[in-house]
């Protein structure tokens, strides 16, 4: 287990070999398949330094996909994305009011499952959103995978909270609920209905399961976790919109989700992500957030607390609509 507010990690090499050959646990849209012969490029790698193993994991993969890179993922736009553009700007509604945002919301909802959903600038706006809702704030740790996109730290820390790196599993990539329960056994104990540091005496107020490259974390196990130690679960399905685990898509199945729609995500708005809730009053609240906490109102402009520029535009949405009936 490392903790901290920096990490790097490596993943070890029966972890690339997960990658590449995925097991199908569930359904997943982000899965990647290598020709077989990567594995066998792979295991005549020993002990040795991160950076010599990386080098070596370099070679591996260009001895298969030869010199010329290989995209992790590009966009395509092969439906009524320019359509659509076209009638967002002809119609002016180009900011963050306009009927594509509500049908971008609508559609997601229909996709992922989810009761409620609320779109936003990035997929770190949505995090960050969603984390200070689960009540994290200054002082706090938040449990983050060591094997992660540093956006996932970044949310924690926008809030003044600590990132508490934990291990993570070489079958699904995601966090290891068995070595994050003997942690901790170990480095926490719970007072007053919440789980503490002994090191430090933080509040361990939540966790954040990532569902990396798309495949599904054991989120099951872990919200056994969770209840055993209390917190919240906050998903970071960002890379994982289309996956699901025993029939639930992924990021509704924690007290909240999290997508990103980023040009290397499984569709794109060019920018943008979402939150994903069955929690009304917490969907209510988000919506109010990430419109910078305007109180409703014809003409006055009164804001009642901090809030945050985070809608996303209606311009983004159109192209969102767009890559949504692609799936």
């Amino acid at each position: 287990m490392s903790n901290g507010v920096t990490a790097r990690s490596l993943t070890s090499l029966s972890s690339i070999e997960a990658l590449t050959f995925p097991p199908k646990l569930d359904n997943g849209l982000a899965g990647m398949a290598i020709k077989p012969r990567l594995t066998e490029a792979l295991r005549p790698m020993g002990n040795g330094s991160p950076e010599k193993i990386s080098q070596q994991v370099l070679e591996a993969v260009r001895s298969v996909v030869g010199p010329v890179g290989v995209p992790l993922h590009e966009p395509s736009f092969g439906g009524d994305e320019v359509r659509y553009l076209e009638e967002c700007i002809n119609s002016t509604f180009v900011s963050s009011v306009g009927p594509f945002v509500d049908r971008f919301e609508s559609d997601l909802s229909d996709v992922t499952g989810a009761d409620h959903v609320v779109a936003t600038t990035s997929g770190t706006a949505a995090l960050q959103v969603a984390l200070r809702l689960a009540g994290v704030g200054p002082g706090d740790e938040v449990l983050v995978p060591a094997l992660t996109f540093v956006a996932t730290a970044n949310a924690v820390s926008y809030l003044g909270a600590v990132p508490h790196f934990v291990d993570c599993e070489e079958r699904t990539l995601g966090l290891d609920s068995v070595a994050l329960r003997e942690h901790l056994e170990v480095a926490v104990e719970i007072r007053d209905g919440r789980c503490v540091s002994r090191e430090n005496g933080r509040v361990i107020r939540a966790m954040i399961p990532v569902h990396t490259f798309g495949h599904p974390a054991a989120i099951d196990d872990l919200l056994e976790v969770a209840v055993d130690f209390p917190m919240d679960i906050v998903e970071d399905a960002t890379e994982s919109l289309g996956s699901t685990r025993r029939g639930r898509h992924t990021g509704t199945i924690g007290r909240a989700g999290t997508l990103s729609f980023n040009g290397n995500k499984i569709i794109t708005t060019g920018g943008g992500g979402a939150i994903l809730t069955d929690d009304p009053e917490l969907a209510s609240k988000a919506r109010h957030l990430t419109t910078t906490s305007k109180v409703a109102h014809s003409w006055e402009y009164a804001h009642d607390e901090i809030g945050y520029n985070y809608r996303l535009p209606n311009i983004n949405a159109a192209l969102g609509c767009a890559q949504i009936e692609q799936l």
